[in-house]
């Protein structure tokens, strides 16, 4: 089953708290469709009218700040020994590579990894434990963290629910739209054919004016 298919299956609020704790979980650190579900959910505000879309957005950014808080206290805590842990678990997304890659963004642009990092699937993984892992300090972590939060989810959310709606608008005027051209089409092609019977018909009388 689709993912928007099962997400039409349960309530409002259901909604509201898997998109909160989905991306809350990928935000801490542990592989998770976030994007998928905030998309998803997004697109089924724009059809029904029982999802808030601001409710919607505030649960995802919710879900994100806390999740990277969280990621964070846990990797300053826990340092090496966590991604080691996690590297076993996830291997897929946390091998040796990603973890060098990850660190080097962060040593050198810091702040800004944090908030474009929300924007990465990888980089939205590692972002809150491996600034904790590396000792950010904790004001320079938390302002990017809600700067981005906010962009990456509130700014999803608005997308793809204004996307949704103009969609949903366009398809429902399309049989008139379909209609409308098709007369058009037949017009058209109904002048240029009489247009060239016309004309061949001139053509075709002009050698017999001449002999005659």
């Amino acid at each position: 089953m689709h993912v928007q298919e099962w997400l039409e299956t349960v309530p409002a609020v259901a909604v509201y708290a898997l998109v909160g704790v989905v991306i809350g979980l990928e935000s801490l650190g542990i592989p998770l469709p976030g994007e998928i579900i905030l998309v998803s959910s997004a697109l089924l505000a724009s059809q029904h009218g029982d999802i808030d879309p601001v409710v919607l957005g505030a649960c995802a950014t919710a879900g994100a700040i806390i999740g990277d808080s969280i990621g964070y206290a846990i990797g300053r805590k826990g340092g090496r020994p966590l991604l080691a842990w996690l590297g076993a678990r996830f291997p897929r997304h946390f091998s040796e590579g990603h973890i060098a890659t990850a660190e080097r963004s962060f040593q050198k642009w810091g702040m800004w990894a944090v908030f474009f990092g929300r924007f990465v699937a990888l980089l939205r993984i590692f972002a809150g434990p491996l600034a904790g892992v590396l000792r950010m300090p904790y004001w320079k972590f938390l302002t990017a963290n809600v700067l981005g939060g906010i962009v990456w989810a509130g700014g999803t959310t608005a997308v793809i629910y204004y996307v949704g709606v103009v969609a949903e608008s366009w398809l429902k005027r399309f049989s008139w739209l379909g209609l409308v051209a098709a007369v058009l089409i037949g017009v058209t092609s109904m002048l240029v054919l009489r247009r060239k019977a016309k004309k061949a018909a001139a053509r075709t009388s002009e050698p017999v004016a001449a002999a005659e």
